[in-house]
């Protein structure tokens, strides 16, 4: 959400400046440069990412729009689902995993964290996993360079549809000079007559030049950066998982494994070990 209210305080702060220099709003209404400057871009967009990445980067953009998901909360809840099912496992063995892991929806288990379970790339990634532990045919490093493999295409994947924004964004300045080029080229057509005809046309003219570098470090710019910064906290919480993982194939207790899942998280969000302590003996009694 604060994206959208930065790019406001820019897109606003620019056009009151230039009233306040005794600029009309009404001469920036230039529909040719419009045309140009945003058929380019989509097509630049469309170009570069394909149809389905431009959907990616439409409902990667919109998603914007709803608070962080990755919240300090979020990553308690995390951890403590962790201990639970490690807890199960010491208890019961590793079959008495095996009912929360195939059916995760059903599990008595992730049903007390739906931010877990709304996760559908986390609930599989753990699901998958576990299966895999399950198996025991994988020792412990070879797991954790699978995971490690997968969150790595994974984060590719998903990373593309900004960096598709963020070169798209910095085509926008040299659009913006093709739109006042071909605005310059019309208006030497007009030479000899009016002066005043001459100046309008030109001032049409350079509107692309100025939308073009606007939009680029205005709103591509931004939009491509937040996206970016909101993959970050996707990453933590799938590396959090991957680390527990980790741990638990190598035999250490649950509250190893929940800590050195917790020594990922960043310390602005990331509780303490007493504070993450008595959370899960909270849930545990």
């Amino acid at each position: 959400m604060f994206t959208f209210i930065g790019i406001g305080i820019v897109l606003g702060c620019t056009m009151l400046g230039y009233i306040m220099h005794g600029g009309q709003i009404a001469v920036l209404i230039q529909i040719s440069e419009f045309v140009i400057l945003g058929g380019a871009g989509l097509g630049a967009l469309i170009a570069s990412a394909g149809m389905d990445g431009f959907k990616k980067v439409i409902q990667q953009t919109l998603g914007l729009l709803k608070p962080d998901p990755y919240t300090k909360p979020a990553f308690i809840d995390l951890l403590k689902m962790m201990y639970q099912l490690f807890n199960i496992a010491r208890k019961e063995g590793l079959l008495g995993l095996e009912k929360h892991i195939e059916n995760p929806e059903e599990s008595d288990v992730m049903k007390q964290f739906p931010s877990f379970l709304s996760n559908h790339h986390a609930v599989h990634f753990f699901c998958d996993t576990m299966k895999v532990i399950l198996t025991g045919a994988v020792g412990p490093h070879d797991l954790n360079e699978m995971m490690e493999l997968d969150l790595e295409i994974a984060h590719a994947d998903a990373k593309a549809p900004g960096e598709a924004l963020q070169a798209t964004g910095d085509a926008m300045p040299g659009f913006g000079i093709v739109a006042a080029v071909l605005g310059v080229i019309i208006t030497m057509g007009k030479i000899g007559g009016e002066a005043a005809a001459i100046g309008k046309s030109v001032a049409a003219a350079l509107v692309g030049t100025f939308l073009g570098i606007l939009l680029a470090y205005g709103v591509f710019g931004p939009i491509a950066t937040s996206l970016a910064n909101r993959l970050k906290g996707e990453e933590q919480y799938m590396n959090c998982i991957r680390f527990a993982l980790f741990s638990f194939a190598r035999g250490e207790s649950p509250m190893t494994c929940i800590e050195f899942a917790r020594r990922n998280i960043v310390p602005d969000i990331r509780p303490g070990f007493t504070e993450l302590e008595a959370a899960v003996k909270e849930k545990a009694a």
